[in-house]
């Protein structure tokens, strides 16, 4: 395993809450200037979490029977259109972020050193177009060099979860195939994606999705915190080691078909 693509949100840092009060800053003196049914944090779950911004928009306004025009992706955020909060929302989580900030999981952290002192190369996979500044905000933007997020995804048309493509971009930004990358996902659309491509693993992060259904959505092997995956990284690197004849110098011979038998 050379190369190690992470998803951001839920397996790097846990960006949910900052999401969260963003969400509830917009919404909560929306609905109430529209007379609306006020704004609760069950409402995140029920009608945003794990939807593209603007859906979480519709969704939200639809339970509580607001209709208003769609508008358009450059609408200024002051205006009352499905885009136009999308964009307010962006704000208010980009001020969130500012005001709370957000630390790295510390198991994710363990893993990211492992990594390293194995030579490994790291990269992000995040549908959000605001993974650099969350990474900037955790204070661990340095460790990553490759970052493919929802703004490169756009720029470049490269298909979003849960198609594997963001992370082959990745792992070609990286310089690897992706036969020696892992995949490391929290989110179901993000499993789904690592094991639709051709990747050496998928490791599933459970966050609350659930072991038993990650394995069924294609994780070839779960954790609940990502530094339960070093002992086997070590023992990898000790393998590579003996098969070099415990000379560092030497490159580790690619695994062949009969190795993995």
């Amino acid at each position: 395993m050379r190369g190690w693509l992470f998803d951001l949100d839920g397996v790097l840092t846990p960006t949910a809450v900052v999401h969260m009060h963003a969400w509830a800053r917009l919404f909560a003196p929306f609905l109430e200037a529209h007379g609306a049914e006020p704004y609760r944090d069950a409402d995140y779950y029920a009608y945003i979490d794990g939807k593209p911004r603007y859906d979480g928009v519709r969704s939200l306004l639809a339970s509580r029977g607001i209709t208003l025009p769609e508008g358009e992706v450059t609408d200024a955020a002051t205006l009352d259109t499905v885009h136009g909060l999308g964009n307010r929302k962006n704000d208010a989580f980009n001020q969130t972020l500012a005001e709370e900030g957000v630390r790295p999981y510390p198991a994710s952290v363990a893993l990211l050193d492992a990594i390293e002192r194995a030579g490994g190369e790291v990269a992000v996979v995040s549908s959000s177009k605001n993974a650099p500044a969350v990474l900037e905000a955790a204070g661990i933007a340095d460790r990553f060099e490759v970052v493919v997020d929802g703004a490169v995804a756009a720029r470049e048309g490269i298909p979003g979860k849960p198609a594997p493509d963001m992370f082959l971009r990745a792992a070609e930004l990286l310089g690897l195939p992706p036969e020696e990358c892992a995949v490391i996902e929290d989110a179901e659309s993000g499993v789904k994606a690592g094991a639709s491509g051709p990747f050496a693993l998928v490791v599933g992060v459970d966050r609350g999705v659930g072991r038993d259904a990650l394995i069924e959505l294609g994780a070839d092997v779960t954790v609940d915190e990502l530094d339960e995956l070093i002992p086997a990284l070590e023992r990898a690197g000790e393998a590579s080691a003996v098969r070099n004849d415990g000379d560092p110098t030497t490159p580790a011979r690619t695994t062949t078909e009969e190795d993995r038998a």
